[in-house]
């Protein structure tokens, strides 16, 4: 496994039990990580940008959350609609959507 450079982190509100619930899950934080998953893969990104889903973050009130490293950047009240902007000016230009920035 090469180590990626970016890592993509989508609150899906996942627990330790595989449950799913919580503010991210019910505002589409799975299908935000499937849209994630889409582009990466149409944009033949695989072996540069890691996808992983996550439990909470903490600020629901600021869900769905997105965190992007190597850059700490911290998304919040992200949509589906968003994915393909925070790709093609983020992951791919290096330029984060600022009005998206928590």
């Amino acid at each position: 496994m090469n180590k990626p450079e970016k890592h993509i982190f989508v609150c899906t509100s996942s627990r330790p039990t595989g449950q799913q619930k919580g503010m991210c899950h019910t505002k589409e934080g799975v299908d935000i990580m499937m849209k994630f998953m889409e582009e990466i893969e149409e944009r033949d990104l695989g072996g540069s940008v890691f996808i992983s889903n996550t439990g909470c973050f903490g600020i629901c009130e600021k869900g769905p959350i997105v965190v992007v490293y190597p850059e700490n950047v911290w998304y919040g009240m992200v949509t589906v609609e968003d994915v393909e902007e925070i790709m093609e000016s983020h992951i791919e230009g290096g330029s984060p959507v600022s009005r998206l920035e928590i």
